[in-house]
């Protein structure tokens, strides 16, 4: 075999970025680059259709390696191995231990107990983990804020008595006052004075983390994906602030800080932000001097959104909730928790509970995804969104840095009407369609219906005092689907299920589309919908449409032919069924002097409209 390596491709001259630009502009026939193929992102800036190695040059992170300082490209060298992590509420001390220890042989590794303030006690801890090793398994615990250094004496003092190797144990209590004012809308900052004797109750526990940033409540209420980073960095920054100030050495204080973040379905973007996190956290910590740049290394548990999840439809959330999951296993995090499809309408099954850990165990067992550090690393799309999204994150931190840090501005309420000011916005977006919820306000499943299925009412954890009037605004945790539910909802329980008719006629390219747009824009509120093949008359389709008992006839046509055969429908139809116009034609001024009203096309708020055909029919 010869020696000589030969270069390939090297008859080929390589394009250059301007080659590539005429070659789009060519290929797109004159329409505009910018509107057709650039893409204007939530977050403040522009993604382009494609990038290359010079839009790299001036990045420094992608120089870095896996495991070093600043960490963009993970903690771990040599693998991306991440706990499995399943939650478990602790009603009855006993039943979730036999459950931790069921799931524990069905690929679990990491527990998240949630339990009781009042139970907290020896007798709860030692039947909860009994028969459980701690050194094999993350233990997580999150109980009432005020019984979290209680807690912490408990653990450390059974898993003493037990003898179990101390400096190997890795977990963490959940003590977060500052989400609880985001959340409850109630001033919890007094009980930030627990923060210095928690860590101290689990000096020697050096694996738990305990003080946690839920930034996940954020995703959870909508909050664009750099308004989660912004605000998670100013979060952990000001609990650094507030244990160093209590006498707390640097190092050990970053170290016992865990980050709880959500992970929407936007896939390349939340690989993006995972690694920014841990770029800039790197930075903020290095400020404090500590005595290693171990501190540095942000610690994360990804959570998939509820925001996004549905309640018709229900099997799309395993598809966003696997994406989710392949976004943050990419991105280096180190434990995810996969949220159970059915969790918007019930208490999740232990079917729906198994799915979300295979949804998990399918990453790590076939698809490979923990044995390579940071594949991403090195594309040029990923590091571009990398910097870009580091750069609006970074502006928002010193923007609350700058107003008197992140606790100043949760009392004052401002971080809350922020994240609240979004989920209005994306709330909007989505009556217009211009933010697609697959199943919902897109390609609704026609023939679905809820049975018997309600939406879970959120307690925000408030207990007794979810009645009473919080002091401070706190999260919207409405999801994105909600209003849309709650309408097709209003239409099962009416008398009878309204039927659209199609009444296609005309230009056949024309009237399949608006038919199949029509149908799709109907179905969303729960209608039945009927497309037809075509009619040669409009008096044939309207006969047609009677005939089948219709409540609504939707005339389907080209723009041109409506000035041919829009009034004549409507004007044979007289009134026996509510009208209606697809598309916004040239004549639609004309079409509205004949008294059509009604007209639906790509514009059209699709919840308002809806709920406005409801209230027509008597719904």
């Amino acid at each position: 075999m010869s020696n000589n390596k030969e270069k390939l491709f090297t008859e080929f001259t390589a394009p250059t970025t301007q080659e590539w630009l005429d070659k789009i502009q060519v290929d797109l026939k004159g329409a505009d680059f910018q509107k057709r193929l650039v893409w204007r992102t939530n977050e403040g800036f522009n993604v382009q259709p494609f990038y290359r190695r010079e839009d790299l040059k001036d990045l420094k992170a992608v120089d870095s390696l896996p495991g070093e300082f600043p960490f963009v490209r993970g903690n771990k060298k040599d693998n991306n191995l991440w706990f499995v992590r399943q939650e478990i509420v602790v009603d009855d001390a006993k039943a979730a231990n036999a459950k931790a220890l069921d799931i524990l042989n069905k690929g679990v590794d990491s527990l998240g107990f949630r339990i009781p303030g009042k139970d907290v006690s020896p007798e709860l801890i030692a039947t909860l983990l009994d028969g459980i090793l701690p050194q094999y398994v993350e233990l997580n615990f999150k109980t009432c804020q005020r019984h979290c250094v209680e807690l912490a004496n408990l653990l450390l003092s059974y898993f003493k008595q037990k003898n179990y190797p101390l400096a190997e144990l890795k977990g963490s209590i959940d003590f977060d006052p500052i989400g609880k004012v985001l959340s409850k809308g109630k001033d919890t900052s007094a009980v930030l004075a627990e923060a210095k004797p928690l860590i101290e109750a689990l000096a020697e526990l050096p694996g738990y983390k305990c003080i946690n940033v839920n930034s996940y409540l954020l995703n959870n209420a909508g909050a664009y994906i750099y308004q989660e980073l912004g605000y998670a960095l100013a979060w952990g920054a000001e609990y650094l602030n507030l244990l160093t100030e209590a006498g707390v050495e640097a190092t050990e204080a970053a170290k016992r800080i865990k980050f709880n973040m959500g992970v929407s379905d936007n896939y390349f973007m939340e690989i993006a932000k995972f690694r920014a996190a841990r770029l800039l956290w790197a930075q903020i910590v290095k400020q404090y001097e500590p005595k290693c740049d171990c501190a540095c290394q942000m610690h994360v548990c990804a959570i998939t959104s509820e925001y996004n999840q549905t309640l018709f439809d229900s099997y799309v959330n395993l598809l966003r909730s696997q994406t989710e999951t392949m976004s943050a296993a990419i991105a280096n995090v180190d434990s995810i928790i996969v949220t159970p499809f059915d969790k918007p309408y019930e208490q999740p099954t232990e079917f729906a509970e198994r799915i979300a850990r295979n949804q998990q165990l399918l990453l790590k067992e076939e698809a490979h995804f923990d044995k390579l550090v940071d594949v991403s690393g090195g594309s040029y799309t990923i590091e571009h969104l990398t910097d870009a999204i580091a750069k609006e994150g970074w502006k928002l931190f010193l923007e609350v840095e700058n107003a008197g840090g992140f606790l100043a501005e949760a009392l004052k309420g401002n971080i809350t009407n922020a994240v609240n000011a979004s989920n209005d916005k994306r709330h909007a977006d989505a009556a217009k369609r211009k933010e697609f919820i697959l199943g919902t306000n897109q390609f609704p499943n026609f023939n679905e219906k809820s049975d018997g299925k309600q939406p879970v009412a959120c307690t925000c954890g408030c207990g007794s005092a979810a009645a009473e009037e919080p002091a401070l605004p706190r999260l919207n945790k409405e999801r994105l689907a909600s209003e849309f539910e709650t309408l097709r909802l209003s239409t099962e329980k009416a008398a009878k299920q309204p039927i659209a008719f199609m009444l296609t006629i005309g230009n056949l390219a024309m009237r399949q589309a608006r038919a199949q747009f029509s149908c799709n824009f109907l179905a969303a509120a729960g209608y039945k919908v009927m497309d037809n093949l075509g009619f040669k008359t409009v008096e044939e389709g309207v006969d047609a449409a009677l005939a089948a008992g219709a409540d609504i006839v939707v005339i389907c046509s080209s723009d041109d032919e409506y000035a041919e055969y829009a009034i004549p429908a409507f004007q044979y139809l007289n009134g026996r069924a509510m009208y209606v116009v697809a598309g916004a034609p040239a004549c639609m001024e004309d079409l509205k002097a004949a008294g059509i009203e009604n007209f639906i096309h790509v514009r059209s708020n699709q919840l308002e409209t809806l709920k406005e055909y409801n209230a027509k029919l008597g719904m």
